[in-house]
């Protein structure tokens, strides 16, 4: 059997348990077909290049399973959940709640506006997708992809007609809103992980922090340097003023100041969290208990609007090396330590090389339809090939030991194309008792590049961002 028919046949009979969900025969012979093209070689991963380069005459079946079939997500979105929570699900792994942006030129697409786009590092005409991505020991598997609208959008009902957008999603919701409801789909899935991170976009936010403390988990989110906090040790009394009727509402003994004032009266520390391509990486971090001012709003010392205490949490700084500075808050028990708030915090780097993959490995920004229908469903067969990539590259370095290398690394590198490649390199650097892949590579290929954190740098393994920590290199 041929190394090409084998990853089909081996592709399908992945894909067996979410086929079963779409009962049409049309529907199941397209579904394959549409994830290994987002697999397979080829620069764009948009429906009409993909129909032209595996079934040419295929392309209005193609269309039809993509854009406007009658057939529900849902059954294959709990699928999804399901493979990904056997693979890196637990009680260590951690929920990465992020957004990222799909840019475009014209104004039709569903949900396209000016918005921030965090890859460009400024404001661009793109579409934002709230994302959560379960992740543990650094092998990251995107579980969850929504469109955010803008209010240009809401607040049109002639376009959100003509985009198909459902009813129910026709209201005004937050980003933060957009992720708590997925979060409630992915724990009533059964998913399991030990704690939920984010970024200062979605930290900030006190409703947001709140309802994952509502919801009995664990958090480390980050927020800005003008966060008012309190001292741990703040106590409300009864108020003092001789002035107008007396309060029936106590108010605190101390006052709240910015984040980065409390950080300063604390001790800083060199803490290296983990290893990467180049070295240690590492950052100067302190850490303090403090109460966030996000309480009930009263009036205090004359102003209004001022929040009283609110629970108890880490509050966290972070120096790194470039003069950067960065401010997190964190739900962690008391005990625990400084490395592992560290750790736990800079564990969200993960999604951001899930979003880059997804986007140049995979298509996710490729699709050119204007519906939501056919966007989320686009996005569906990423996550469906992505996941499919992590269960070779996890399944190799499992049978790393009774693979021969030629074998192995030919059964690698035909899987997906160039992606197959990159899984390669990746397993090999990484999974226990693989074979060494400087030299199985050279062996396999003289033209490809001795070493293989090169190959990596291909796309597959290392992030691109603007404006961000550059030191965060998959190892």
């Amino acid at each position: 059997m041929s190394t090409s028919v084998a990853w089909e046949h081996e592709l399908r009979s992945w894909l067996e348990p979410f086929l079963t969900h779409l009962r049409h025969p049309a529907r199941r012979r397209m579904c394959p077909l549409y994830v290994a093209g987002l697999i397979g070689p080829g620069e764009r991963k948009s429906l009409q290049p993909i129909a032209a380069r595996l079934a040419p005459a295929d392309y209005d079946q193609l269309h039809h399973f993509v854009a406007v079939g009658p057939w529900d997500e849902a059954p294959l979105e709990a699928e999804l959940l399901t493979q990904a929570n056997r693979l890196v699900g637990g009680p260590s792994a951690i929920l990465v709640i992020d957004d990222t942006a799909l840019p475009k030129k014209g104004m039709h697409s569903v949900g396209v506006g000016p918005q921030y786009a965090g890859a460009l590092g400024k404001k661009a005409n793109c579409q934002t997708l709230v994302s959560l991505t379960l992740a543990q020991n650094e092998v990251p598997i995107p579980v969850s992809l929504r469109l955010f609208l803008p209010d240009t959008w809401i607040n049109n009902s002639e376009r959100l007609q003509q985009a198909g957008v459902p009813a129910a999603f026709r209201t005004a919701r937050s980003k933060p809103e957009i992720a708590l409801a997925e979060l409630q789909r992915v724990r009533q899935a059964g998913v399991s992980f030990g704690a939920v991170v984010t970024d200062a976009g979605y930290g900030i936010s006190a409703p947001f922090r709140q309802a994952l403390s509502a919801l009995g988990l664990l958090w480390a989110v980050g927020t800005v340097r003008i966060q008012k906090v309190y001292p741990a040790d703040v106590r409300l009394v009864a108020s003092t003023t001789t002035r107008g009727r007396p309060r029936k509402t106590p108010i605190p003994d101390q006052e709240a100041i910015a984040a980065e004032t409390m950080l300063a009266r604390v001790q800083w520390r060199r803490i290296t969290w983990r290893r990467g391509t180049k070295g240690p990486l590492w950052a100067r971090f302190a850490a303090t208990r403090v109460r966030v001012a996000d309480g009930p709003a009263v009036q205090l010392h004359g102003h209004a609007g001022q929040h009283l205490p609110g629970d108890e949490v880490w509050l966290v700084g972070e120096h790194r090396a470039s003069g950067e500075r960065k401010y997190y808050l964190s739900n962690l028990p008391p005990d625990t330590s400084l490395k592992r708030l560290a750790s736990i915090i800079k564990a969200r780097w993960v999604c951001e090389q899930a979003h880059q993959q997804l986007k140049e490995e995979l298509g996710l920004d490729h699709f050119e339809g204007r519906s939501w229908r056919g966007l989320h469903r686009h996005a569906l067969m990423t996550l469906i090939a992505y996941l499919f990539l992590q269960h070779q590259r996890l399944q190799a370095a499992k049978r790393g030991k009774k693979l021969d290398r030629q074998s192995w690394l030919a059964r690698l590198l035909f899987q997906g194309g160039q992606v197959g490649i990159r899984v390669a390199a990746e397993a090999g650097a990484q999974g226990p008792g693989m074979p060494p892949v400087v030299e199985t590579l050279a062996e396999f290929d003289p033209s490809l590049p001795a070493d293989p954190t090169q190959l990596a740098r291909g796309g597959w393994a290392q992030p691109r961002r603007r404006g961000r920590d550059q030191a965060h290199l998959t190892t």
